[in-house]
């Protein structure tokens, strides 16, 4: 019988030095092979050019990718420190179905009890969306916006076919703005949040089918 495939890398891109920061110190011993944590730059052409860039090497070529990081929330409701897991990414490009998005809700009720978990459409903007902009968004049906998830995603898959998602952490909402992530009380929240949802990234990790060979 011949040897089993090595499980795909895990790809983790998020674009804040912060966000590294929350996430830092697990990237190996994964339960499903190795885990890179990629520190992007913010805004979606920066989160593209790297992931492309990380995915061209033969350590990831066939890495699965997870975008996480911080978002705004749009709905009314919403609070600094829910998760967001998109059911689909959006930009001017277009959408993109996300993979895996129920078990990535049910580990995040696990890996953070006690925290809302949404799920939706999570669109993209190329600059930070405050005020109108906001109901604007809404109104098109997401229920999130970031700069980057959406570039990060459509770049992974470009690069080659394989699993992608999206997880975001409410860093401010309709009712809760902030001007200076981890200055106020939400964001200091947010970033608690981050350090504890990757165990849940390495369930859906683990999850997914070996690639092919």
């Amino acid at each position: 019988m011949g040897a089993r495939p090595a499980p795909a890398a895990l790809l983790i891109a998020c674009a804040l030095g912060i966000e590294r920061f929350a996430l830092r110190g697990r990237e190996r011993g994964a339960p499903a092979g190795p885990v890179t944590v990629l520190r992007t730059g913010m805004g979606p052409a920066a989160a593209g050019r790297a992931v492309t860039r990380a995915l061209a090497g033969p350590a990831l070529r066939d890495a699965a990718v997870l975008a996480t990081g911080f978002c705004a929330g749009l709905a009314p409701g919403m609070h600094p420190g829910d998760l967001v897991v998109a059911e689909e990414t959006r930009d001017a490009r277009g959408s993109l179905r996300c993979a895996g998005t129920d078990l990535l809700v049910k580990e995040l009720v696990r890996a953070v009890p006690g925290r809302t978990v949404h799920t939706g459409p999570l669109t993209g903007s190329d600059h930070v969306v405050r005020g109108h902009e906001r109901s604007d968004l809404l109104a098109t049906g997401a229920i999130a916006v970031d700069m980057e998830s959406a570039a990060t995603l459509l770049s992974a898959v470009r690069a080659g076919e394989r699993p992608v998602a999206a997880v975001r952490v409410v860093v401010d909402a309709p009712e809760h703005e902030l001007v200076r992530i981890g200055t106020l009380r939400g964001g200091i929240s947010a970033f608690r949040v981050l350090r504890s949802v990757l165990p849940a990234f390495h369930e859906w990790h683990r999850s997914l089918p070996l690639p092919r060979r």
